[in-house]
């Protein structure tokens, strides 16, 4: 039987006149409240004792998912482990009771960590110059299209709205470029899973005058690196356009080599993802974005402020503690643990491109289709054996895509079980499809209708009346 105390809502906890605190005596006499700041009604909410209410939420956290209780091997997002040092660091009253009003002169310190980590940043990839304004990866991708977009308009080339993007990019890419007043076009891939550069000198011919960048992420969301990029870095180039590198995946290229070297001309870094700063549930993020020499005097004013500082002390912190010598060591240690589980795994699931892969690969699903077990089964199940799930339907290059990455902190143990768990789904999924299909079975929440739930989301609780 479920302990009502773990299995309900908070609400469904309530009972009228039971309270969890109590007040001094009021000495300070009665103040009318105006009536334009008042309810209508009283707000509903729950009235619960205190071990209650500590013992329900505790339970509820018990239930979260993250990289200090278990394996996530989530693609596309770096969900790297993130040292209790960089926390440490980014606690120190000194550091985290700033104002970001107070006067310069009496942050001296802050200052100076954003300017190392400046140069840090410019040492690790090439680049001459670095803005901290973004608040995230998506708003550094809007400040780099913005600073190219006033490039292009201080020579006068008004008409460069046209923004070259690969079939497989991030979906932020194509939206940064929307709000930013740019237009996408989409070049194709090769069946190899890289820009196919008979196509993009297709697309420069027809649109030259008219490019203002070209974004390219690398390595690409297959996690194959683009073998072309000096290619294609001059038919840009040589057209007018700029090179825009998202940082999304600039977790294997660590030590490995530098996009300014490659001839990427502006670029953003989500702090959050390769520097190992806590990351989801909507942030906090840090999305700094740098150019090469002669660039920086066009970035555009976004923010008064240097975006999330505490974001960056974490970084910072994550950089030191690794030194130069063994920053060179993170990407080519994602890029051995991601080929290490795929060929493991790919007697059993499905490899559409079969070859050495960096930080991530894809799966097409199960190799055995008869079984109609997808992708989405193979992820609920998952959840039974106590992992999260990797990021699936994506890329939408193969219909049941399914997205694995290790990040370079996972031990070979670990790696291990992961593919020992994933062999058994295929297992199951032959001899008890069943099983697989109705799963997870484990967890507090069964099988949802997706469907449902994005059409008609039930956001908030409604209290009954016959409620008690």
């Amino acid at each position: 039987m479920t302990n009502r105390l773990y299995g309900n809502l908070i609400f469904e906890l309530s009972k009228e006149g039971r309270k969890g605190y109590s007040l001094p005596k009021n000495n300070y006499g009665d103040y009318e409240i105006p009536a334009s700041m008042c309810r209508a009604e009283d707000a509903q909410l729950p009235e619960c004792d205190e071990l209650t209410v500590v013992r329900h939420y505790t339970n509820l956290s018990n239930n979260n998912f993250g990289v200090d209780t278990g394996f996530y091997p989530l693609g596309s997002c770096t969900m790297k482990y993130n040292p209790k040092i960089n926390e440490e660091m980014a606690a120190l009253p000194q550091f985290q009771n700033l104002h970001p009003m107070q006067p310069a002169g009496t942050a001296k310190g802050a200052l100076a960590l954003v300017t190392l980590l400046e140069k840090s940043l410019c040492e690790l990839t090439g680049l001459a110059h670095f803005t901290f304004k973004p608040y995230a990866g998506a708003h550094g991708e809007l400040t780099g299209l913005m600073t190219i977009d006033n490039y292009h308009r201080s020579r006068g080339d008004l008409d460069r709205k046209k923004v070259i993007v690969p079939d497989s990019a991030h979906g932020t890419n194509p939206a940064s470029a929307a709000v930013c007043g740019l237009e996408i076009v989409e070049v194709k891939s090769t069946q190899d899973g890289l820009v196919d550069l008979e196509d993009l000198e297709r697309l420069i011919n027809l649109e030259g005058p008219n490019i203002a960048a070209m974004m390219m992420t690398n390595p690409n969301t297959l996690g194959l690196f683009e073998t072309h990029i000096p290619e294609i870095a001059k038919m840009v180039h040589d057209a007018g356009g700029l090179m825009y590198y998202d940082g999304a995946n600039l977790n294997p290229m660590l030590g490995a080599c530098r996009p300014g070297d490659m001839g990427f001309d502006v670029m953003h870094i989500n702090l959050h993802k390769t520097f190992s700063t806590p990351h989801g549930g909507g942030g906090p993020g840090a999305g700094p974005v740098g150019v090469r020499e002669g660039l920086q005097q066009f970035f555009p004013f976004v923010s008064p402020y240097f975006g999330n500082y505490g974001v960056m002390m974490r970084a910072y912190a994550y950089i030191l503690s690794l030194g130069r010598e063994h920053v060179k060591e993170v990407g080519p240690l994602a890029v051995l643990n991601a080929n290490y589980i795929k060929e493991s795994l790919k007697d059993v699931y499905e490899l559409p491109i079969d070859t050495l892969c960096c930080h991530e690969f894809v799966f097409d699903g199960l190799k055995d289709k008869s079984t109609g077990v997808t992708t989405m089964d193979v992820a609920k199940r998952l959840l039974d054996y106590g992992y999260h799930a990797p990021t699936i339907y994506f890329p939408l290059l193969f219909h049941e895509s399914l997205m694995i990455e290790p990040t370079e902190n996972e031990s070979k143990e670990t790696l291990d079980g992961f593919i020992q768990v994933m062999r058994q789904i295929a297992e199951e999924a032959k001899n008890d499809p069943e099983l697989v299909k109705t799963a997870p079975h484990t967890t507090p929440i069964g099988r949802v209708d997706d469907v449902l739930a994005a059409k008609h989301p039930v956001t908030t609780y409604k209290q009954m009346k016959n409620e008690q």
